[in-house]
Formats: C-alpha cells, sequence, structure tokens
C-alpha cells in the first residue's frame, strides 16, 4: 500500500485502501500498522485534520481492529 508522508511528531506516513477499508499508519517509534474496517470518510478526515496525532488518538486508536506489521 502506498503510503503519503505526513507532519506529525508521531506518524510518518498514512495509507489507505478503500475496497478493504484498511487504513495503514508508520509510527516513528513503534513501526507500521493497519487498521481495518475504518471508513473512506475517517481517512480524509484524518489526512485534513491540523494534527494527524491528536485526530488518531481521538477517532481510530482503540476503535479499530488493528495488526502490526
Amino acid at each position: 500500500m502506498e503510503r503519503q508522508p505526513v507532519s506529525s511528531s508521531t506518524i510518518v506516513s498514512v495509507g489507505y485502501d478503500a475496497p478493504s477499508e484498511t487504513l495503514e499508519i508508520e509510527f516513528h517509534k513503534t513501526g507500521l500498522y493497519q487498521y481495518f474496517n475504518v471508513p473512506e470518510v475517517l481517512y480524509g478526515a484524518m489526512m485534513a485534520a491540523p494534527s494527524q496525532g491528536v485526530f488518531f488518538n481521538a477517532n481510530i486508536k482503540n476503535q479499530f481492529p488493528y495488526e502490526r506489521l
């Protein structure tokens, strides 16, 4: 999956696969994770947010199943 770099102190890059609703996030300290069943609207909102890290913590973390790659 292709990821886009973001300006964040916690997140390196973010990618999204619409057909599978999979959000892929690379974190500076903990590496690469995939979050499943994430609606595309949340991905768009995350990318448009002033802070991707704050958005992630408020709207995605602990709310979707995930896997560390």
